[in-house]
């Protein structure tokens, strides 16, 4: 009996997150995955379930990742504001500097399929709520240092941010004036 060839699972649900990425959940083909991936249909299938499963890992990937690499920022050192903009800047930047203008994968997840696959939402809101959860943290300190004059409450101050932030995800795949998204950020972060 001939053993299955062995594969590097990290390597193959990255692989698969860069192509859903890329393409959409709808856009992405059985063949694309099989390629991206090195895989076959049927290993493909055996080892992660089907398309859609394969989809949730590479959401879950994108949490462990690019999610993570959001929250890194949000917790450097610094004043509160600087690592807000920080984290916003970065992801001006990376949006921009992107070839093929993929944006955000969560957020491309959201718009695409999140409102018709409960998992999918799950995911999407597992990312997000991270996210809210860290900038309310930053926003709290910076409210009890006296640098964020704001007397919002910290979470509604997170979510606004949050709001904006993934507002300019969004415009960044359509605008390339940097300094109009800059604009944008500056002036939330003067409102604080």
């Amino acid at each position: 009996m001939a053993r299955p060839r062995e594969f590097d699972e990290d390597r193959v649900i990255t692989a698969a997150m860069e192509t859903f990425w890329r393409h959409g959940y709808e856009g992405t083909s059985t063949r694309a995955l099989c390629d991206s991936t090195g895989l076959g249909p049927s290993s493909l299938y055996n080892t992660f379930g089907g398309k859609r499963q394969l989809y949730l890992r590479a959401l879950q990937r994108y949490y462990e990742t690019s999610t993570a690499e959001q929250i890194e920022i949000l917790r450097g050192e610094g004043p509160a504001k600087q690592r807000l903009r920080d984290m916003m800047v970065h992801a001006v930047d990376a949006d921009l500097d992107e070839a093929d203008g993929r944006g955000c994968f969560a957020i491309n997840a959201a718009v695409e399929i999140a409102g018709l696959d409960p998992e999918v939402k799950d995911a999407v809101r597992r990312n997000f709520d991270r996210v809210q959860e860290e900038l309310r943290a930053v926003v709290a300190t910076g409210s009890r240092t006296g640098e964020l004059r704001s007397t919002a409450d910290a979470g509604a101050v997170a979510r606004r941010v949050q709001s904006t932030y993934y507002g300019l995800r969004v415009l960044a795949r359509v605008q390339d004036d940097r300094q109009a998204l800059l604009d944008t950020v500056d002036n939330t972060l003067a409102d604080l």
